[in-house]
């Protein structure tokens, strides 16, 4: 008797542990499918958010560009630009109806490198940095809301052509600045082919953006002989790099190529706090003035190629730095022994010299 009550009493036991075993994996179960569901809405509330800040977003664009089909068609125009309707530009901009009797002010747009400078002296210290002799058809790339343009336009004799890509920009100083009907070229200045746009040399001048500097460095340099004077701001660590001299830690590849065709003079520093909305670090500005040389004499294209060479590896003399253009050429003279930045341009004509004798034996 007492064996059959207890092999009852262990049934009754297993069957109710098999009860919570269940009850607590249909609960288990049951949270599981909870925490999914809580899951799979967030991440739908989330793509909802995005939604509607892009919804937003694409309101706030069409607001400022008309429309987006417009804005659409200017960017091919960027995109594939060509000498005839850039000079239709310069006779007739795009059309742009204000939104207002009274035009806002241009929102800065972080994609264009857009820092609008403030302070009124600054921009006439930068209008009045040009020399004499420089040309009075002046070209400013990047004229914003115009602070700067307006000194320009102030100079004697100046002959004031602009070229904005911000299309919100080109409105503003349409509607501001009507001086400028026919002066305003919308388009990548670094796209322009400025011999077929101006039939002489020109100044250029500009607050110009830092993501793009060194490219409308090297576009002047290559248009050298269309481009005598030019003024502007950069972020001050480029300016000083360009206006820096053989043995600086700075002195690279800009200073070299553009002192073999420049007289460079770093005018002043601007601060942060002159800007709208302010950078993250100083601005610098700097004159280039053409100089007498016409052409180095040296192989010019081979002398861009051994400064390049040079400095990739700047660190490393110039017998480790210039392997790729001597191979398993090797030359004893003494300047394989130095580094790049320790050469000044006309070194820089005679090493081409050397490299190009050793390449032709």
């Amino acid at each position: 008797m007492p064996v059959a009550v207890m092999m009852v009493v262990m049934m009754m036991f297993t069957v109710v542990m098999m009860m919570v075993f269940v009850l607590t994996f249909v609960m288990m179960l049951v949270l599981a499918i909870v925490v999914m569901v809580v899951m799979m809405l967030t991440v739908v509330m989330m793509v909802m958010l995005m939604l509607i800040v892009r919804m937003l977003h694409l309101i706030q664009v069409f607001c400022f560009h008309d429309c987006m089909f417009l804005k659409f068609f200017r960017k091919q125009k960027y995109d594939t630009p060509d000498a005839t309707w850039l000079q239709n530009c310069v006779q007739k901009n795009l059309s742009c109806e204000p939104k207002s009797t009274a035009m806002q002010k241009v929102r800065a747009k972080k994609n264009l490198g857009q820092h609008f400078l403030t302070n009124q002296g600054i921009a006439a210290r930068i209008a009045n940095g040009f020399t004499p002799s420089a040309p009075n058809v002046i070209l400013e790339i990047g004229p914003g809301m115009g602070i700067l343009t307006r000194h320009l336009l102030n100079r004697p004799g100046a002959d004031v052509r602009v070229v904005e890509i911000d299309h919100e920009s080109v409105c503003y100083l349409m509607a501001e600045m009507p001086e400028l009907n026919g002066r305003i070229i919308e388009g990548d200045f670094l796209k322009l082919d400025l011999q077929a746009l101006f039939a002489k040399p020109i100044s250029v001048a500009g607050n110009f953006p830092y993501n793009i500097s060194s490219q409308i460095l090297f576009k002047i340099l290559e248009n050298r002989q269309m481009i005598p004077e030019m003024v502007g701001m950069f972020q001050k660590e480029v300016a000083e790099r360009v206006a820096s001299a053989p043995g600086s830690k700075v002195y690279g590849i800009l200073s070299v190529l553009l002192q073999a065709y420049y007289n460079i003079d770093y005018l002043f520093t601007v601060n942060e706090c002159e800007f709208d909305p302010p950078p993250k670090v100083k601005s610098g500005v700097i004159r280039l003035t053409r100089n007498n040389v016409e052409h180095l004499p040296c192989d010019e294209e081979l002398f861009t190629k051994v400064v390049k060479t040079s400095f990739n590896q700047r660190r490393k003399t110039l017998s480790n730095s210039l392997k790729p253009i001597l191979q398993d050429r090797r030359c004893d003279l003494p300047v394989f022994r130095q580094r790049p930045e320790q050469l000044s341009v006309s070194e820089f004509v005679e090493l081409t010299n050397i490299i190009d004798g050793l390449l032709k034996n």
